[in-house]
């Protein structure tokens, strides 16, 4: 039986007209896929734009409402041009550093020229309402309104059915009643309503303590009460004790008499002094500055902050510094046997996460059970983060523990970029090692070291990391009037300005960010004049 093996007919060569066309059609399936993967994007973009641009239009954010529909109209401008080709590389860029570092210093600069913070942190028909809110009380011979609990968006509200006429409204805590049409009725009583949802009984009672603390103004004027619930069934009138004069912008204690005036502060103040708060946000132009250095209880703490801070960076830098060079010089010496797996145990602290090892280093330095007082001093009770005194050199020992590394490892580059003829040519003439090291290595070393010491400065400067996870800034100072210790650096100063404490004044902490800014930037342009004088030199 014979066996038939059949031949594959090899192709005819691809014409000029045929590669052409594939190398188009294949052109175009790569277009194809790039512009899919545009629109994916940009859609997501302008999603994201969109629904900013609904919670700003709610807010009254005009400005920043423009800012958003302006630089999302662009960005789709530039993606869907098929010129504009740097622009598509930059804008990513570009934007993002607006949003995050442009936006964040004008913002923080204007604050800074605000009294925003606690009891001010709202606009003053916020401060009004929550005023006349914080002062309500059960009118006496109030009629009894049938209500429902219902929810919007997240948000509370309350169908009211009036017991005289059978009128139904709804209104939140933000939002005064208003009638409605068309409502769902059981007997005398509304239960539901056309774009709310009305909660059921269980879910009344798992959120009651939200209910009632619900307090829905029964009209546009503050004067005329709100309506609260104890139950989610049975609504009463309040009205409150303080009332307001808008024309006048007064707010009157009706049981004492007292009136409280807008007189430009951000709260209504009385002929004493006496204010009530919350207050609302104003602009208050440099008084956070001169309040700053003025006032007795912060100038006392600002002072010895500010101080500590320039001895807490300068030493910083300055011993990791001489640590990292006096490593680097004896493990780049040729002769040393096994000098990389030196150089590989040094660089550990530098591997670690700061404030891990910051965490750790507090364990170590605990008072009572720390492992230095009980293994290395032998169960001795030293207060290593507890003294005044101790706990600045307990933050400098661990900072210089951190940072040696990284001075180790630039110092070693440096070191080794130095031509070795250099050298001989110094030996030739008779110089000795401390002669070479002081007139040759040291300036050449700066050269390169320099600007990295400027920017070490810096980071010290705010080293915020280390200060809240080996001291929270402790022990802290007595008889001031912000939570500041010993340690604080200034940075650590404005986080417990702005956010720790019962009172919290963003405007005040802003004050101090705009100062540090300019110190560490008058610094910075100082040093790098210097450093270019060095290379000048050189």
């Amino acid at each position: 039986m014979s066996q038939v093996t059949e031949q594959e007919t090899p192709k005819a060569p691809l014409t000029r007209k045929q590669r052409q066309a594939a190398a188009i059609a294949e052109e175009a399936s790569g277009r194809i896929g790039w512009t899919l993967l545009k629109i994916v994007l940009l859609a997501i973009v302008d999603a994201v734009a969109v629904y900013a641009a609904f919670v700003l239009f709610t807010a009254s954010e005009w400005l920043v409402l423009g800012i958003v529909a302006a630089v999302t109209i662009l960005v789709n401008w530039i993606y869907f041009s098929r010129k504009r080709i740097p622009a598509k590389y930059l804008a990513p860029g570009v934007v993002f550093l607006i949003i995050f570092q442009v936006f964040t210093l004008l913002y923080t600069g204007y604050i800074g020229f605000t009294n925003y913070g606690t009891g001010h942190n709202g606009s003053k028909t916020q401060a009004v309402a929550a005023l006349m809110r914080s002062a309500q009380e059960r009118v006496a011979d109030s009629p009894t309104y049938p209500v429902a609990v219902v929810e919007r968006d997240g948000t509370l509200g309350l169908l009211v059915t009036d017991p005289d006429d059978g009128d139904v409204s709804v209104g939140t805590e933000d939002q005064p009643l208003q009638a409605v049409s068309g409502a769902t009725m059981d007997g005398d009583r509304a239960v539901a309503v056309d774009g709310w949802t009305t909660l059921p009984f269980a879910k009344v009672i798992a959120r009651s303590s939200d209910i009632e603390k619900l307090s829905v103004p029964f009209s546009d004027d503050p004067n005329d009460g709100a309506i609260r619930t104890p139950d989610g069934r049975s609504g009463y009138l309040y009205v409150s004790t303080l009332q307001y004069n808008e024309q006048a912008g007064t707010m009157t204690d009706t049981r004492s008499g007292t009136v409280y005036s807008d007189t430009g502060v951000g709260a209504f103040t009385a002929e004493n002094g006496k204010q009530l708060l919350p207050g609302w946000q104003i602009t208050v132009g440099f008084d956070n500055f001169v309040r700053a250095v003025t006032d007795a209880s912060i100038r006392g703490p600002l002072i010895s902050v500010t101080i500590w801070t320039f001895v807490f960076a300068l030493i910083s830098v300055a011993s990791t510094f001489f640590l990292g060079l006096l490593l680097a010089l004896v493990f780049n010496n040729s002769r040393m046997r096994f000098r990389n797996g030196y150089r590989i145990l040094l660089i550990l602290p530098y591997a670690f996460p700061a404030f891990l090892s910051a965490l750790v280093w507090a364990g170590m330095m605990n008072e009572s059970f720390g492992f230095l007082n009980q293994v290395v001093f032998g169960g001795a009770s030293i207060p290593w983060l507890t003294d005044p005194t101790l706990a600045k050199v307990s933050v400098l020992i661990v900072n210089l523990w951190l940072g040696f590394p990284y001075m180790f490892l630039v110092c070693m580059g440096a070191l080794q970029g130095i031509p070795a003829d250099v050298n001989e040519a110094a030996e030739m003439d008779g110089a000795n090692p401390w002669q070479i090291f002081r007139s040759i290595k040291l300036p050449l070393l700066l050269v390169t070291v320099a600007p990295l010491l400027i920017s070490s400065f810096a980071f010290n400067f705010n080293n915020f990391n280390l200060i809240y996870m080996l001291t929270n800034g402790g022990p802290r100072f007595d008889d001031v009037s912000i939570p500041v210790g010993h340690t604080d650096i200034l940075i650590s100063m404005v986080y417990k300005v702005a956010f720790t404490g019962q009172t919290r004044d963003y405007g005040l902490a802003s004050a101090f960010t705009i100062l540090i800014f300019i110190v560490v930037a008058a610094i910075s342009i100082i040093s790098f004049r210097k450093t270019k004088a060095l290379e000048e030199l050189n």
